[in-house]
């Protein structure tokens, strides 16, 4: 699993463990620049320098900044900034349910294989790990003496170690592993497009930005709205609520879905989804929890389709280290995918 979204204030998990209102507006026609009046352009620096505070603020303090991010963001919407931001949340449908089929209608390769866990990093570290200490410890056990004995020995020992710590405690070896994953060519691409989808679902369903990391073992989004996290703290999220954090949640595992064979990055997005679907002021069947899923998979893969120009314009600005506040305004600035 390769990130997470976080509900600010949360502290990221580690990769492997691995969020709401009615605005209204219109999106910019094709071809149309915002950011172009001196008051919007006033706005959206103080967007800047919020975010930035959240960025710099210690976690005991983020929480409380995150009632200003919010409401940057309404200021700067309704001065016609953000005329992107929260225009999914009137056009939500219903909940209905949702078959696999029309999960592949939507573009998902493989709809099973967002909840099927994903080994393959954590098998090809372990392999690599094994052989090569074992080749070591075969060629090391050629030196005479002492220095032969010892050599063998402590190489060999390595295997044992790992797999010791891996069946006791595995999160020990979460950073090696994630570092180790690079190996493959597709590990950064599945990284940004992943944290792309949670931010680009976010903002189109009216949920606050407020950072997000590409780092190495900490991969996540970070989501601000101070009011939601007590709700969920006290466990009464509302349908609304659920729905739109459900969709965030399933963002990014559903773009892998939509780009790979093989999903990797599920596993923190299933545990969000449990989490928020927990904290519904109406108790869930596990029927409910499972049409849930896939109705907010469903979702997340529309409105991925529906902003393609936004997504990929966003995918770039993150490939390059675009800060949050240039991310939301690349989301704003692209030419409008959805009319």
């Amino acid at each position: 699993m390769i990130s997470h979204t976080v509900i600010a204030p949360r502290a990221p998990l580690g990769p492997q463990t691995r969020r709401l209102f009615s605005l209204d507006s219109n999106p910019p026609r094709q071809g149309r620049s915002v950011f172009t009046t001196n008051a919007t352009s006033t706005s959206f620096k103080a967007l800047e320098e919020v975010l930035e505070d959240y960025q710099k603020a210690p976690p005991s303090f983020k929480q409380e900044i995150t009632g200003d991010v919010k409401k940057t963001m309404e200021e700067l919407k309704a001065s016609g900034g953000l005329p992107k931001w929260g225009v999914e949340t009137e056009k939500l449908p219903e909940r209905r349910n949702v078959s696999l089929g029309e999960l592949r209608m939507m573009g998902v390769k493989e709809p099973e294989a967002i909840a099927r866990i994903s080994v393959r990093n954590d098998a090809a570290f372990l392999m690599t790990t094994v052989g090569v200490s074992s080749v070591g410890a075969v060629v090391l056990g050629q030196l005479p003496g002492d220095w032969g004995f010892w050599g063998m020995y402590l190489t060999g020992g390595i295997s044992i170690a790992v797999l010791a710590i891996g069946s006791t405690n595995p999160g020990i070896l979460q950073f090696f592993i994630d570092s180790f994953s690079q190996v493959f060519p597709d590990y950064k691409e599945r990284v940004i497009k992943h944290e792309a989808a949670h931010m680009l679902t976010a903002h189109v369903l009216g949920v606050p930005v407020a950072g997000y990391s590409l780092m190495i073992g900490k991969e996540h989004t970070d989501l601000a709205e101070a009011a939601l996290q007590r709700r969920l703290i006290e466990k009464t999220l509302e349908q609304g609520e659920v729905d739109r954090l459900s969709i965030i949640a399933m963002a990014g595992a559903t773009s892998e879905a939509m780009n790979f064979e093989e999903v990797l990055g599920q596993n923190a997005d299933m545990l969000d989804l449990q989490r928020i679907m927990w904290r519904s002021s109406s108790k869930m069947s596990d029927s409910q929890q499972q049409n849930q899923t896939r109705w907010a998979a469903y979702q997340a893969a529309s409105i991925l389709r529906s902003y393609q120009n936004e997504y990929e314009a966003l995918i770039e600005a993150m490939t390059r280290g675009a800060s949050t506040a240039e991310c939301i305004k690349t989301i704003e600035n692209a030419a409008s995918s959805a009319e």
